[in-house]
């Protein structure tokens, strides 16, 4: 009888791999592949255009593959000081930015995981009501200029130091970490401080490599709000740079100007893109294993 029970296991195991469960695994796969394909062909296409020949994007015939290849246009682009100037300056208010809304948002979130907290509600809905109102453009501007911080750093850096869906997800994060470890570490001796910096953070490398990729990337794509808070041009990011790429070329096209100007203006862009994006996923894969689990153990309860 325990032997005829043992040789039921197979079949259950071999139960998954029915034909529906193939069929479904299948067309899983040709979904996910034509969503890859969706998603690079843009890119592939930007990147064969800043490497193709003027004659061969004027006649449409550049589409993942680079036609003529000419390397012109990341020569005259890299040889523009300003352009570094600006790349320099993203370059640091990411990493700036990044740095103070990580500390904040771990901060923040690590106090809203304390059910004990007196006014934790009053936190809490703060928080929240952030996220569905604002004061508007016009009282930012204002509140930022009267502050002082008006071409400075600190106009790019403080008014989106804490992103709610990031706080949120960190809030529930920390309250998914045993209480027994801090209660432990408070037997020890422990305050506060030192459980978070001793006991929570180094179990929270996870949430807070996909804080830091988050952060990172929206402060590296932001154009906006140094567009409206920077008045010279040596203290832009390089977005605005390729901003002002952008509108020069739709300029260039409103005003009839010949194709070869519209054109290089256009390959400019498409150089410009390529080398603004080349450093997010140069750091990608470095953090990419932290990035599922870390959404998940966050988002996930129970």
């Amino acid at each position: 009888m325990i032997l005829g029970t043992k040789s039921e296991a197979p079949k259950t195991r071999g139960s998954v791999d029915s034909r529906g469960y193939r069929i479904f695994r299948v067309v899983n796969a040709m979904v996910l592949i034509g969503v890859v394909v969706v998603t690079l062909f843009p890119f592939l296409n930007v990147v064969a255009r800043s490497l193709s020949e003027e004659a061969y994007i004027i006649a449409g015939k550049v589409t993942i593959v680079p036609r003529g290849f000419d390397l012109t246009a990341y020569k005259l682009l890299m040889s523009d000081a300003m352009f570094w100037t600006n790349y320099r300056n993203t370059v640091v208010y990411t990493v700036v930015a990044t740095l103070i809304s990580i500390v904040l948002t771990t901060c923040y979130a690590y106090v809203l995981s304390k059910p004990q907290l007196k006014g934790r509600g009053v936190l809490v809905g703060v928080a929240l009501f952030t996220m569905f109102f604002s004061g508007g453009l016009i009282p930012n501007y204002v509140l930022v200029t009267s502050l002082g911080m008006k071409n400075t750093i600190w106009a790019v850096v403080i008014p989106n130091a804490i992103s709610v869906f990031n706080l949120l997800v960190m809030k529930a994060f920390f309250e998914g970490l045993p209480t027994e470890l801090e209660e432990a570490a408070a037997v020890d001796g422990l305050n506060t401080y030192g459980i978070l910096l001793r006991i929570v953070l180094p179990l929270s490398k996870a949430i807070i490599a996909t804080m830091v990729l988050f952060y990172a990337v929206s402060f590296w794509n932001s154009w906006f709000t140094a567009f409206l808070y920077m008045d010279r041009q040596d203290l832009l990011p390089v977005t605005v740079y390729l901003r002002n790429l952008i509108a020069g070329a739709t300029s260039a096209e409103s005003a009839a100007a010949d194709a070869d100007k519209v054109q290089a203006a256009a390959t400019l862009q498409a150089v410009t893109i390529v080398l603004t994006t080349l450093p997010i996923l140069a750091v990608y894969p470095f953090v990419q294993r932290y990035f599922v689990s870390g959404v998940l153990l966050g988002a996930v309860k129970g």
